[in-house]
């Protein structure tokens, strides 16, 4: 992880600095569309095929039923579900706040408007579960899933043998309708386009590594397929911190992301040149003592420390980066606030750690990456619900607004619209 002093770039320099790892798309769509096209064409058949390649499927039964997922979950410790139930207590009190408001309104006199939110019925959850089990994603979208009262509820998740214990207890808090046991693209594909026992859903949730990221891009454009929660590249942080930061808490941060994976990247800015010399200390020592060693070190690779003169720099660094998780380890943090416009979620102050956020204080941690906070928000109720709008005219009402329609209707020069006006005018 490398210093470099953000004054001395120019335009192009800069635009290379906030680069992310390339991701190869072409290379990966390449690999991953036939085995889409083969669930879609030939059903049960094909899954059943790539999670015996993939998962390590040992026989054709793909759905762990309320009654594996029960037995497993007594061998869960006490500690552990306590956990647990102590992260889902706080997602559900963030999230129970986020269902839509109804309202009604009279634009005219005689013409009635309103808005009704109503749940997506049929909902597909992606768990990962190759590396690391991610216990936390099935709380973070199987709870709101739940309070939007989705109808039903699918969840796909690599499981080799026996399923987790903790996560077969997590999507029974979630009350989950089905689950199975493959991941990967050809679980995508199987929520997408469904096979002979397992009906589509209408949309798809969760993270992923690049093979499930293209594939839920692929299917969600496809009109045989289904809409996506949000696109999405690798895991990262951005750090701003001044020297009021505490070098051993940053560079913990910088590392509980680039654990996720080697095409990860975290970014520190700082207007301290000794804070980021000790932070590349912090990393070193702290490095060593990581199972996921090798993973980070290669994730460092693609990552740096900004020098930057004043804090309105790194806001603006911030801003154009648009990190998916944004750290503000400074003295007064409530100056910058108002100043952030593209983050996914942001952690103020130097006892926010970005893991908390992950797993326990109930802010959501299936968020836009790669630049798209820019455009998107992270996941929340009103992602699994959808909004239907109403009207009623009287026919004093639609003698009000007639001249108006009848006369744009006409300037487009959609007389039929006009006339669907006109004919009951003169009934």
């Amino acid at each position: 992880m490398k210093i470099v002093d953000y004054k001395n770039l120019n335009v192009k320099q800069i635009e290379k600095l906030l680069s992310r790892p390339a991701i190869k798309t072409a290379e990966i769509y390449e690999q991953i569309r036939p085995i889409i096209q083969n669930v879609k064409n030939k059903g049960r058949s094909a899954v059943i095929k790539y999670a015996k390649k993939f998962d390590g499927l040992r026989d054709e039964n793909i759905l762990i039923d309320r009654n594996e997922l029960s037995k497993v979950e007594r061998k869960l410790s006490r500690d552990v579900r306590k956990a647990i139930i102590t992260a889902a207590d706080n997602i559900f009190k963030f999230h129970e706040k986020q269902k839509k408001n109804e309202y009604e309104i009279e634009t005219m006199q005689g013409i009635k408007c309103w808005r009704k939110s109503v749940p997506i019925e049929n909902v597909g959850l992606y768990v990962p579960g190759g590396s690391a089990v991610l216990v936390s994603t099935m709380l973070m979208l199987g709870i709101p899933a739940k309070i939007a009262n989705c109808k039903r509820v699918v969840v796909c998740s690599p499981v080799k043998n026996e399923i987790n214990p903790a996560l077969a207890f997590a999507a029974r808090i979630c009350e989950v309708d089905e689950f199975y046991r493959i991941g990967g693209a050809h679980a995508i594909a199987m929520m997408a386009y469904g096979i002979e026992d397992v009906k589509k859903v209408d949309k798809i949730f969760g993270p992923g590594n690049q093979f499930v990221t293209a594939a839920k891009t692929l299917v969600s454009i496809d009109p045989d397929g289904c809409a996506i929660d949000m696109p999405a590249g690798p895991s990262e942080v951005l750090i701003i911190a001044d020297d009021s930061a505490e070098s051993s808490f940053v560079a913990a941060d910088l590392l509980s992301q680039a654990e996720h994976g080697e095409d990860s990247q975290v970014i520190l800015v700082t207007t301290s040149k000794d804070l980021a010399e000790q932070v590349l200390i912090e990393l070193k020592n702290q490095l060593q003592l990581l199972p996921r060693k090798l993973v980070a070190e290669k994730s460092l690779n693609n990552s740096r420390i900004i020098l930057v003169q004043n804090l309105e720099e790194a806001i603006e660094i911030s801003n154009r980066y648009a990190p998916e998780h944004l750290i503000l380890a400074v003295q007064n943090p409530n100056k910058l606030i108002n100043k952030i416009v593209n983050a996914g979620s942001v952690f103020i102050g130097n006892y926010s750690p970005e893991s908390a956020g992950d797993y326990a204080s109930g802010t959501n941690h299936s968020l836009p990456t790669y630049g798209y906070a820019k455009s998107y928000g992270g996941v929340n109720v009103e992602s699994f619900m959808k909004s239907i709008t109403f009207q009623k005219l009287s026919k004093d009402g639609l003698k009000k607004i007639a001249q108006t329609v009848i006369t744009l209707a006409e300037v487009e020069e959609l007389q039929a619209h006009a006339n669907a006006i006109k004919i009951r005018l003169n009934k």
